[in-house]
């Protein structure tokens, strides 16, 4: 008996180890408990507190000493005697801070989530691979190593990531490591590379050819121009000079478009909401109170911890600039140096066309082109999957690019196979864009950067302490002919493929406006003399026109008012619809509560602030409309694209008896009258559901419940915030995608001065103060002051310091 219960109890402790120490996956995955809990050496060693005194670290890979000041929001300023070591040390920095977001973006950007979480992500995997992220990387590398000076940018803080990372052991792994249960592998220029593809798959692979492709078969060309007109009307595009266009645009055949007559049953991968954009702008000195030129940036997009941004200070002595960087790839991104200031919005113009392919045989080893069978290229992607076998995917390339969907995936009833051309596939040089711009010193420097330019796609605004205010809409863009690359394309005729791309002295800009500004906030680019067709997945009509009205007026403009025009949150589509809304129903039928929203939507002055019932009231009002109007769209049995807002209550003011204001769901034949007044009477509804479930009045910011979540979706490593705007305001802060940065430069002639800030904090460790601590700040439309200049004078701004000596 005594033998039994020691072997039991030896059984027990053995199986608990065990348990303890594997990991597991019941639904979700479960790490390795003991190791976790480990009060040495798991989780609990994440805890950090405030950054303090003077440290010194003896690091192999630099040359000599570097020496870097954190400042109250724990920015770093980091000062070296090389570029080398100035590279390095951005890597090394970067990662103590950020890098398991560094690296778990990358793998998103690979298709590599399965190997982390298991089977759950292999369909996001294969979607990453199938659309070439890798293929699109693997030549941006190409790019970096045929350049002596990109390669020394790329390798050097690679080395230093690589330093920070051989350094680590478990209990020093950033938390997410331990609940997911994996260990971070060294840093490479394919990860870099990756990160920028990334971002230009957020911000430049929107598209809807296969949508309207569907739109033009069943509603023909006359619809298709009412519903989805590639220039809407709306004033204010970003450049208008009209007839100014002084160049020889490039020759493009004189025969039309040939458009399709099909319906496809593909279902369009995901795209980037509407809420992505960013706004941009910049002040001449002579509509400031200093004269010296103003510019403001804030890039809008879907907020999450650990942040997009990584606020930096990078000194050598060749570069003095400060700024944001994104985690995982070096220079400042958005930002200033000594000289100018410059910041990005997205150009949202059309890069990606689908070709449909005519295979020989069902082996799929071949492809017609003019009469031509070309071989294709197969890629065979291997993913493994924690907990599982390995999966394996065989990928067709031809010269257009991957095919996407097929018989294997999400095919659907497709019989035709199409595939994807995408500018990003292309290599390119943004690394060397951003080298330049850090150190640029005047207009010139900032136009030769750009040239280096080709995606994603972003509208540039520039100005200097000379005085200089520009913009440039700079990409690499196809030479299209009318309506080329709206809708799907024939891959078996070369007339249909790009044949030139627009000369990068023809992209759209200007410099010195006479109007004394410039500003872009993802509106229609150009006037309509420019010689070039334009077309987009949607512009924006609001944000642009907002925020042009306010700067035609301003005098004596201050960075007080730019703080201000940024967290603006005036709701100009309001203004222009809800009177037109109001008139259209007849109070007599109200009910009692539809009287009472009846009320407080007349009283209101339009503005999405936090308290703002009207604004909940408007906002409630207009999602129960869109989905009433566009029903025939949504429930089509093949994909199509909503008209845009701007569209859709031009059409409720112009066309009340447009056959889409009929309900599919009902048997009358509505009106645009009708459809108001039904979508009134849902949306009011919706508040009294809201109200009842939450027990609270409907101010804005409460009925909005913004959220910034952690890229695992982990709740407790998330914050519900409060704050005003909402998509089409100048604060376009929705319920996930909002002001990622917001920055204001003045480019005063003793050196800048600017402010910025971000909604999270630049520790990517939930465990850490700095994890959060610009939230705060950030909704209530406050700005850090971003300390610039020698290293005495930051010095003066330090909350900590530390020192990196040559080590072995």
């Amino acid at each position: 008996m005594r033998f039994l219960k020691t072997g039991l109890s030896l059984f027990l402790t053995v199986a608990l180890v065990y348990a303890l120490n594997k990991g597991w996956n019941l639904g979700a995955p479960i790490p390795p408990l003991g190791k976790f809990l480990d009060p040495f050496h798991g989780f609990w060693q994440n805890a950090e507190g405030y950054r303090s005194g003077e440290h010194k670290l003896a690091i192999p890979g630099i040359k000599e000493e570097v020496t870097i000041f954190y400042d109250s929001a724990q920015i770093p300023h980091i000062y070296a005697k090389s570029d080398e070591d100035l590279y390095f040390t951005q890597g090394y920095i970067t990662a103590i801070d950020r890098l398991w977001q560094m690296e778990f973006q990358t793998h998103a950007a690979a298709g590599r989530i399965s190997e982390i979480v298991g089977p759950a992500a292999l369909d996001f995997d294969r979607k990453q691979r199938r659309l070439g992220m890798v293929f699109a990387a693997e030549n941006a590398v190409h790019a970096m190593e045929s350049n002596e000076t990109a390669r020394m940018v790329v390798d050097n803080y690679t080395n230093g990531i690589n330093t920070y990372i051989s350094s680590l052991s478990y209990e020093d792994y950033p938390f997410e490591y331990k609940l997911l249960d994996y260990t971070p592998e060294p840093w490479s220029r394919l990860k870099s590379a990756l990160l920028l593809k990334y971002m230009a798959q957020t911000l430049n692979m929107g598209e809807k050819d296969l949508e309207m492709t569907n739109a033009l078969s069943l509603y023909g060309k006359e619809m298709v121009d009412l519903l989805w007109p590639d220039y809407e009307g709306v004033a204010d595009p970003i450049v208008e000079q009209p007839g100014k266009w002084n160049f020889k645009p490039v020759e493009m055949a004189s025969t039309p478009v040939q458009l399709p007559n099909e319906t496809v049953a593909l279902e369009p991968f995901e795209k980037s909401p509407p809420d992505v954009g960013s706004n941009n702008w910049t002040v001449a000195g002579s509509k400031t109170k200093t004269g010296s030129p103003i510019l403001c940036g804030d890039p809008h997009l879907n907020l999450s911890l650990p942040s997009i941004w990584y606020a930096v200070h990078l000194w050598s002595p060749t570069v003095n600039v400060m700024g944001v960087s994104l985690p995982g790839s070096p220079n400042v991104i958005i930002g200033f140096n000594d000289s100018i200031a410059w910041s990005v919005t997205n150009a949202q113009r059309d890069l990606v066309d689908w070709y449909k392919i005519q295979f020989k045989d069902q082996s799929k080893s071949e492809y017609l082109s003019d009469s031509t069978w070309k071989p294709t290229r197969k890629v065979v992607e291997k993913f493994i999957r924690k907990g599982a076998a390995p999966f394996y995917d065989t990928v067709i390339y031809t010269h257009h690019g991957p095919v996407v969907y097929d018989e294997s995936y999400h095919g659907g009833n497709e019989s035709a196979h199409f595939a994807f051309r995408w500018i990003a596939h292309d290599a390119s040089e943004e690394l060397l864009t951003f080298v330049e711009l850090n150190r640029a010193s005047n207009h010139n420097d900032y136009m030769h950067a750009l040239d280096h330019y080709g995606s994603p796609a972003q509208n540039f605004v520039f100005a200097s302490a000379s005085g200089d205010i520009a913009m440039r809409i700079q990409g690499k863009y196809p030479a299209r002919r009318p309506e080329e690359g709206k809708y799907i394309l024939d891959g078996t005729r070369t007339s249909e493929e790009w044949k030139a791309f627009i000369p990068n002295e023809q992209n759209v800009m200007y410099k010195n406006p006479e109007r004394g500004f410039a500003s872009s906030a993802n509106q229609y680019p150009v006037d309509l003399t420019y010689p070039y067709y334009v077309n987009g997945s949607s512009f924006e009509a609001y944000r642009n026109r907002s925020i042009n009205n306010v700067l035609r007026e301003a005098k004596d403009v201050t960075v007080a008012d730019m703080m201000k025009l940024q967290n603006d949150n005036y709701n100009l589509k309001a203004e222009e619809s809800l009177p037109y809304f109001l008139s259209q129903l007849d109070p007599a039928a109200f009910s009692d509560t539809e009287k009472k929203a009846y009320e407080v939507l007349k009283g209101w002055d339009f503005f999405n602030n936090m308290d703002s019932q009207g604004a909940s009231y408007y906002e409630a009002w207009w999602d129960a409309l869109m989905p009433m109007i566009w029903d025939e769209l949504d429930s089509a049995h093949v994909a199509l694209k909503r008209p845009t807002t701007y569209q859709t209550i031009k059409l409720l003011k112009e066309k009340p008896d447009l056959q889409f204001f009929d309900l599919v769901s009902t048997p009358e034949k509505e009106t645009s009258k009708e459809i108001l007044r039904l979508s009134f009477t849902k949306g009011v509804s919706d508040i009294e559901a809201w109200k009842s479930k939450s027990g609270k009045d409907p101010g804005w910011a409460a009925f909005k419940d913004s959220y910034i979540g952690h890229l695992l979706r982990q709740e407790a490593l998330s914050y519900h915030i409060v704050h005003g705007g909402n998509h089409d305001i100048v604060n376009a802060h929705s319920k996930t995608h909002g002001p990622s940065w917001r920055m204001v430069v003045s480019l005063e002639k003793g050196g800048p001065v600017a402010y910025g800030v971000y909604p999270g904090g630049q520790s990517g460790n939930p465990g850490s103060p700095y994890y959060n601590d610009m939230i705060e700040l950030w909704t209530h439309g406050k700005y850090h002051r971003l300390h610039f200049g020698q290293l005495d004078e930051v010095k003066k701004f330090q909350s900590s310091s530390t020192t990196l000596t040559p080590g072995k």
